[in-house]
């Protein structure tokens, strides 16, 4: 056999050991999948407020791996501006959820301190949103992610009411609630949430809430941590380093 016909036979199989290759992957993935087991884990995620510089890259991220809807007004994640004036006025503000950045003020001069905090769903321990869902789609999984089930979730928006933090939307297509999920069908392959795995400043840290050699761990145990709206008592697993006092 010369060159030429090997080649010629190498080229005619490659479909098929692509193929091979493909389900290879595939059924490893699947096994991978299989081995993971919710009751040895319980997630939370960091966010250090202070290194956070507003690029967007978390939010366009999120929209591109979870499919979420282009249009300005569908985000799982989102990041929002806080401009201080020395008179005490907060101004707040995101622009297509912060994708596109922020643009400059209309002056500086009167400006006291500026800063950008991500928001997304704070997945509660309590969550209003599950106790109002009338047909169980919303629930909390055994490692502490908050889940809608859309072939159960019938659209009636009470979960999007019941939300205090603003965190979820109808999706214009599905009829169904969506809501950050963590980037789940990661998390189960042992991969980061997409918005964490972008972001260029290490601003966002997600890992195990008890296990001490966890990321997340260490960062909740050397930062002063707060929680968005703790008057609420919904108990959130997104904690926050270096949070302002304006922040709602």
């Amino acid at each position: 056999m010369d060159r030429r016909e090997f080649l010629a036979k190498c080229l005619a199989a490659s479909p098929l050991v692509l193929t091979v290759i493909g389900v290879a992957r595939s059924e490893a993935q699947n096994e991978k999948e299989k081995s993971y087991n919710p009751q040895e884990h319980y997630y939370g995620m960091g966010v250090d407020v202070s290194k956070c510089i507003g690029c967007g890259r978390c939010a366009e991220a999120c929209k591109t791996e979870n499919n979420v809807p282009r249009e300005p007004f569908y985000f799982r994640t989102w990041v929002e501006r806080y401009v201080i004036t020395p008179q005490g006025e907060t101004m707040v503000s995101s622009p297509n959820g912060g994708i596109e950045g922020f643009p400059s003020p209309v002056s500086e001069k009167g400006i006291l301190r500026t800063f950008f905090v991500p928001k997304l769903c704070n997945h509660c321990a309590n969550p209003p949103c599950v106790q109002v869902c009338p047909v169980g789609a919303t629930f909390i999984t055994q490692d502490g992610v908050v889940l809608v089930d859309k072939d159960y979730c019938i659209g009636c928006r009470y979960c999007i009411q019941a939300c205090p933090y603003g965190a979820r939307f109808l999706h214009p297509e599905t009829g169904t609630a969506e809501k950050c999920t963590f980037c789940y069908h990661r998390v189960v392959q042992g991969k980061a949430p997409a918005c964490v795995e972008v972001c260029p400043t290490g601003a966002r840290i997600f890992g195990e809430v008890g296990a001490r050699s966890s990321p997340l761990n260490r960062f909740m145990r050397f930062n002063e941590i707060q929680v968005l709206k703790p008057n609420l008592n919904t108990e959130p697993k997104v904690y926050y380093a270096r949070l302002d006092g304006e922040v709602r």
